[in-house]
């Protein structure tokens, strides 16, 4: 059983409702991780899910606070949101670098999975900007310097291009998906499957610890329902992850 942050997955959406010359708004809370969670509590792991909108006040600031976990897994959620705790970007004092925090944890043996979305690798409008941290250089792919995002509205299926126990014996055919955050393979990344020409799944080693990306979402839109609620792969896929991660 291994332990798992997963930060990120979870949104507010404000809107406003305009009727004739009078208007209102709305705003609801959306959470994205169930799919994720339900398939790596399914296999036995711990999963503790650290909402965004309190990844900027909550995320450990060291070693010491990683040290809870065996596997971090950041989803759809920004640079700017782990690096810029409230006291630095309110209160302008000097605080924890707690990107590098993490790339130190997994350079002493610790786990890390990225998981695409508008708000991961580098991201729409390039906003989640990761090629320009620390945290780069852990990830087994390279980032692109503009808006990596692939959309694929008529759907696409992975491709396994190798058989590692990362991807947890998954076999057949993958359902559809419908985009992916397009990265690059370093020299000594194992790409373990595609979408397209480029890497779906890819995973690495940085010092004594490992990394690995699933350039998709875990949840909509890029991952619909027949992908991440109805597909049993999917669950021998991420649980394969972090598996593999974890050791």
């Amino acid at each position: 059983m291994a332990r798992v942050l997963i930060a990120g997955e979870s949104w507010i959406t404000q809107s406003t409702h305009i009727k004739g010359v009078d208007s209102f708004v709305t705003s609801s809370y959306v959470e994205g991780v169930a799919p994720l969670r339900t398939a790596l509590t399914s296999r036995g792991h711990e999963v503790v899910h650290l909402p965004a909108h309190l990844v900027p006040s909550d995320f450990p600031e060291d070693r010491a606070g990683l040290e809870a976990y065996d596997v971090v897994v950041l989803s759809d959620i920004g640079a700017n949101s782990v690096q810029l705790a409230p006291s630095v970007f309110d209160g302008a004092r000097p605080g924890a670098d707690r990107l590098a925090a993490l790339r130190d944890w997994v350079d002493a043996g610790g786990g890390l999975l990225m998981v695409g979305g508008y708000l991961s690798f580098t991201g729409f409008e390039a906003k989640a900007a990761y090629r320009n941290t620390v945290l780069h250089e852990v990830l087994p792919v390279d980032l692109l310097p503009e808006d990596d995002r692939v959309e694929l509205p008529a759907g696409a299926r992975g491709r396994v291009t190798a058989d590692h126990p990362a991807l947890g014996g998954v076999n057949g055919e993958w359902p559809r998906l419908l985009g992916y955050n397009r990265v690059r393979p370093r020299p000594a990344t194992e790409v373990l499957a595609t979408i397209g020409d480029d890497p779906l799944v890819a995973v690495g080693t940085y010092g004594e610890g490992r990394s690995a990306v699933f350039t998709s979402d875990c949840s909509p839109h890029w991952a619909p329902p027949e992908f991440c609620e109805q597909w049993p792969g999917y669950a021998d896929v991420f649980g394969g992850l972090i598996d593999w991660l974890a050791a």
